[in-house]
């Protein structure tokens, strides 16, 4: 049995997933460290920062920097793997555990996982169903993306998360228009520029679904699917997330056929991913994959109807190691668990949530969270920055859980 006491364990930027990783080590002995930029939306949470033994300040956009410090740190106090704390640094960290001569995901075919035109062009190479899609990174480009795609499309940035900036147009004025908006951000994400580069796809109707699982020497496990639910178009805010999906038995069937698939086609050879696709009537069609936890707290609700842990399936991999070798695996908690979160698109700020204290005496909420405290402005965005606040909760059936989703209209976000 692998003894993970003393190992030291690097979480680059751990603001997403990475920081249960990060919890997790510290929980069964190991050494943490964190490489950080450690300032505005990167700032280091204060139980991070008290479990870390080490901190490496330093700028992670700037891969050579990053090389050069952990390095340097890993000469002296050798780390047994390295993991990316969100989305943006999965590559990152692939060529920086290949660096070292640790365990990671192959840096060759790593970019299809973060860059979505690559990722559509592994896909649709493999044969799978994919959408009609083109990549621009001007104006000029943009109308002939539109040319080759057509309406109504969805035009996503090639880098980003969160759904930021990801807008559907149903004629050239819009697609313009949600061009210039991204094009016109200066807001950065996590130290990064918006970037110019977007992929047009075309619009695929249909309820999306993510499906979410591990490669384990060589075998492809899909470990729960869950039912997401949208903002209204144009935009594609996530507003809350339902698991198990409670799908046919033969969509359930085609859709874990399709992830797996779809896996194979980006090289993820280690780890867990987070496959989102929508089902339209010929079949599952992907609208992006993560080779890395789930954010929205959705590895939370998996664990708790399955008995999965994600994050020590994610640091199994890291380390080298079978999933089984750390407490990845237990009983399920419930047989269906949700988060749902709250907007107020229509305020720019507000002064509380009339019934959120009352959700304290619910024995079925397991946790909340205010993001956007009162009197704090609420970012006009569209996207995961809008959001004011989350429940999660568990329930006994399907129908239970979609009724506790329906009862939270009546809380009230006040003016």
């Amino acid at each position: 049995m692998f003894d993970p006491v003393g190992s030291s364990v690097l979480v680059v930027e751990p603001v997403s997933g990475g920081a249960d990783v990060a919890r997790l080590a510290h929980h069964l002995g190991m050494t943490v460290v964190i490489a950080s930029q450690d300032v505005g939306d990167c700032e280091i949470p204060a139980d991070l920062r008290k479990i870390a033994s080490v901190v490496l300040t330093v700028d992670t956009n700037d891969e050579k920097t990053l090389f050069d410090v952990v390095a340097e740190h890993h000469e002296r106090e050798p780390l047994a793997a390295v993991l990316p704390g969100c989305d943006f640094y999965v590559a990152t960290t692939a060529r920086l555990a290949a660096r070292l001569g640790l365990p990671g995901l192959p840096v060759e075919t790593v970019d299809a996982v973060r860059n979505k035109a690559r990722m559509r062009e592994r896909v649709a190479a493999a044969g799978l169903r994919t959408p009609r899609f083109a990549e621009a990174s001007s104006p000029e480009a943009l109308r002939t993306a539109a040319e080759i795609v057509g309406f109504p499309n969805v035009m996503k940035p090639v880098e980003s998360s969160g759904s930021i900036h990801v807008s559907r147009a149903d004629d050239w004025a819009q697609l313009a228009a949600a061009y210039a908006a991204l094009t016109g951000d200066r807001e950065l994400d996590l130290g990064r520029p918006m970037g110019h580069t977007v992929v047009v796809e075309q619009y695929v109707a249909g309820e999306e679904v993510s499906a979410d699982g591990y490669v384990e020497n060589g075998r492809v496990t899909v470990v729960a699917i869950t039912r997401k639910v949208l903002g209204a178009e144009p935009r594609f805010v996530e507003l809350g997330h339902l698991t198990p999906a409670d799908l046919p038995d033969d969509v359930t069937n085609e859709v874990v056929a399709y992830t797996e698939q779809v896996v194979r086609a980006l090289n993820v050879t280690a780890g867990p991913f987070h496959c989102e696709m929508r089902l339209s009537d010929e079949g599952p069609v992907l609208m992006e994959l993560g080779a890395r936890l789930p954010g929205d707290g959705i590895p939370e609700l998996i664990r708790l109807v399955t008995g999965t842990d994600l994050a020590a399936v994610m640091l199994a991999a890291g380390l080298g190691v079978d999933a089984a070798e750390l407490p990845a695996f237990g009983p399920p908690a419930a047989p269906y668990a949700a988060m749902r979160f709250f907007v107020a698109d229509d305020l720019d700020s507000h002064s509380g949530i009339l019934g959120w204290d009352e959700l304290d005496d619910r024995p079925d909420v397991i946790g909340k969270q205010l993001f956007i405290p009162p009197g704090t402005p609420i970012p006009q965005t569209g996207d995961c920055r809008s959001r004011l606040a989350c429940v999660r909760y568990t329930a006994e059936s399907y129908e239970a859980v979609q009724a506790f989703w329906k009862s939270l209209d009546d809380l009230a976000v006040l003016p």
